[in-house]
């Protein structure tokens, strides 16, 4: 059993998104020569050293190959997979920071999701919190609209980008109905399983040829990955999800760093001010979130 330390969990969490924004840059960078299939195939194989590893040293090897809902792993893996496929179309056409920034969609696109769906009536912080996320979309497309000529990789990586945020927020749910019978470790295998098999079925339509940098950079890319899941799982079992949940935004930081000093990207203003816009709205949507869990927890001990 992992001790409780919120210190620890915090600092395994910055070095996780740490690992996640360099993955991005990789995939960023990979892109340009691979198509999407084979770059899921390879972030996907290669992230399997890592988790198998991890699993192997906390002896829960057996425990993680063994599941009585291997259709509800089936749903969330394929589920997985469609959010990495769009995840990295954004990331071929976006910057990483831009591209972080609406993966932090996901959190709100759930919310509205429980409202139609579960009729959850959160309070107003998450309506505003809803309606300055879009607002920040918004601003990060506008240069993109104007002038001359529409700028059409953009779109297609904000389109790529909106499609991954709500993919993502089914793949929360999913998720989470999985956690209440099997261990994260599982869940993050049977994934990377199920992601390697859609991803080398893409071989079919084709595979670029890699060089010596391409290739470096899709396994890079994959170890990166399953270090940066194999962290954030060691994070969540030392502190509160409620506290990780609201640090992750943090991880722009990294993403628009990577893309200043590694890939040379320049970041217009628009750009920026509309990504703050969105990390802002996803911190205060978790926020009002977090107060809305604790009422509706108040009251059903009322009621009881």
């Amino acid at each position: 059993m992992t001790k409780p330390n919120s210190t620890t969990a915090l600092w395994l969490a910055t070095l996780a998104l740490m690992v996640m924004a360099a993955m991005s840059a990789a995939i960023h960078e990979a892109a340009k020569v691979a198509p999407v299939g084979q770059l899921v195939f390879w972030r996907s194989f290669a992230a399997l050293l890592p988790i198998v590893s991890y699993v192997a040293i906390r002896g829960q090897l057996g425990t993680s190959l063994r599941t009585r809902y291997l259709h509800k792993h089936l749903i969330r893996g394929l589920l997985g997979c469609a959010v990495m496929f769009f995840s990295f179309i954004s990331l071929a056409y976006l910057s990483v920071g831009m591209a972080t920034a609406l993966s932090y969609l996901a959190p709100m696109l759930s919310i509205l999701a429980a409202m139609t769906l579960l009729r959850e009536r959160p309070g107003a912080l998450v309506f505003v919190g809803v309606a300055l996320g879009f607002i920040g979309i918004v601003l990060m497309v506008y240069p993109s609209l104007v002038g001359d000529a529409v700028r059409e990789g953009t779109l297609i990586g904000v389109a790529a980008g909106l499609a991954m945020a709500g993919t993502n927020a089914l793949s929360r749910v999913q998720v989470k109905d999985l956690t209440r019978t099997d261990p994260p470790a599982s869940i993050a295998l049977s994934f990377a399983v199920i992601c390697s098999i859609v991803g080398l079925a893409t071989m079919a339509f084709g595979w670029a040829e890699l060089d010596g940098r391409a290739f470096a950079l899709l396994i890079g890319a994959g170890l990166l990955g399953g270090m940066g899941h194999v962290l954030m799982m060691e994070a969540v079992a030392r502190a509160p999800v409620s506290l990780l949940a609201a640090y992750e935004y943090s991880g722009i930081v990294w993403a628009f760093l990577f893309d200043i000093t590694l890939l040379g990207v320049a970041l217009d203003a628009w750009s920026v001010a509309g990504a703050l816009v969105v990390v802002s709205a996803a911190a205060l949507v978790a926020y009002g979130q977090g107060r809305f869990s604790q009422r509706t927890a108040r009251v059903a001990q009322a009621g009881e």
